[in-house]
C-alpha cells in the first residue's frame, strides 16, 4: 500500500520484505529516507538500523519507523538509534506523507553541509559563485586542493583521512577568522577541494597566510609513527597541498561551469 501511495506521489520507492534485504539494497543504493517496521521475518527493525548507522554509506540515511509496537521502551529504543521519527500503527496516510515531506526537505537542506567538514557544499556554493558572474565587483577565488586523500585514506584509514580533511577545513575557517573579511565564503568546490571566495586586494594575504600554515602543519595529519618522515621531506607524503588562485580579471566566464574549471585550473599552475 505505501509503495503504491507513494509512487503516485512521484516518490521512486524500493520495497525489501527481510531485513538481511533491506541492508543490502541500502548499501548498494543509499536511499534518501527508510520508512522501516520492527517486526520482521528475519533480523528486526533496530538491527536493521543500527547496521545502517554502522556504514558509512548509510549512516546519514534519515530513518522512520512505522510499526504497531507502541511502549515506551520501544520508542526509546529506536530513538537511542537516531530514528528521525516513530508512527505506531494504525496510522493517517496524510499524516505520514507530510512527515515523509518534512523529513526530505531537512535531508536536502543537511546535504549541503560536508558531513565532515562542516563546510558549504553542492547547491549553496554554487549559488555563491554564480553570483560572482552576476555581480559588478572584483573577486578572488582561493582553491585549496588535498592531493593522495584516496591512498592516505587506504593506508591509515577513514578516520585518519576524516580528521585530516577537517583539519584543513579547521584551518581555512581560523585563516579567515583572523586574516579575512565578513563578506568571505569557505566551501567545497569538490569532495577534497575547498574555496574561499573574497576581494582582491585581500586574496594575496590570505593566500600566503594560509600556505605557511598548511605546510607547517600537513605532517601533523600522519601517525605518530610516520610523523617525523613526513616532517623531514615532503619527497615521501602521500598527501599534498596547493592553494591556487583565480582572480575576476582572467574572465569573462560564460557560465558557471566555465568559472568552475578555471578555478580547478588555478589549482594546475599551484602545483607546477
Amino acid at each position: 500500500m505505501l509503495q503504491a501511495f507513494f509512487r503516485v506521489q512521484g516518490y521512486e520507492v524500493t520495497s525489501a520484505t527481510w531485513g538481511e534485504e533491506a541492508v543490502r539494497l541500502s548499501q548498494a543504493a543509499p536511499p534518501d529516507l527508510a520508512i522501516l517496521d520492527i517486526r520482521l521475518p528475519d533480523i528486526d527493525g533496530y538491527d536493521v538500523c543500527r547496521r545502517l548507522r554502522a556504514q558509512r554509506r548509510t549512516q546519514d540515511v534519515p530513518v522512520i519507523f512505522l510499526t504497531e509496537k507502541r511502549d515506551r521502551v520501544d520508542k526509546l529504543a529506536g530513538l537511542e538509534l537516531g530514528v528521525v521519527d516513530y508512527i505506531t500503527k494504525p496510522f493517517d496516510i496524510q499524516e505520514l506523507r507530510l512527515r515523509v515531506r518534512n523529513v526530505l526537505r531537512r535531508a536536502a537542506h543537511a546535504t549541503q553541509v560536508n558531513g565532515v567538514t562542516h563546510l558549504p557544499e553542492g547547491r549553496a556554493v554554487d549559488e555563491r559563485l554564480a553570483a560572482l558572474l552576476d555581480g559588478d565587483s572584483a573577486w578572488s577565488v582561493l582553491q585549496v586542493a588535498v592531493d593522495g586523500l584516496d591512498v592516505f585514506r587506504e593506508r591509515y584509514g577513514f578516520v585518519a583521512a576524516d580528521d585530516a580533511l577537517r583539519a584543513v577545513a579547521l584551518m581555512i575557517n581560523n585563516t579567515l577568522r583572523e586574516a579575512g573579511r565578513e563578506t568571505d565564503f569557505a566551501g567545497h568546490l569538490g569532495p577534497h577541494t575547498f574555496v574561499i571566495l573574497t576581494e582582491p586586494a585581500h586574496s594575496g594575504a590570505l593566500r600566503a597566510r594560509l600556505e605557511a600554515r598548511l605546510q607547517q602543519s600537513i605532517a601533523f595529519f600522519y601517525p605518530l609513527k610516520d610523523r617525523e618522515q613526513a616532517q623531514a621531506t615532503s619527497t615521501g607524503r602521500l598527501l599534498r597541498l596547493f592553494v591556487g588562485v583565480l582572480e575576476s580579471s582572467a574572465g569573462p566566464f560564460s557560465s558557471l561551469d566555465a568559472l568552475r574549471d578555471a578555478i580547478q585550473a588555478s589549482r594546475a599552475l599551484a602545483a607546477e
